[in-house]
């Protein structure tokens, strides 16, 4: 009893497999929170 694979659908399922952990991860990520001066952000908007 041979077994053919599918190669061509093989690849197509893990090309759809990789976007949706690229897309997960994406979701996941969380910028970087960068310490901000606010009271020095008000004085340029005052300007």
């Amino acid at each position: 009893m041979a077994v053919t694979t599918l190669k061509r659908k093989l690849k197509r399922k893990r090309q759809s497999q990789k976007t949706r952990v690229i897309k997960i991860k994406q979701l996941n990520a969380k910028p970087v929170i960068k310490n901000v001066d606010i009271e020095e952000l008000k004085k340029d908007f005052d300007k």
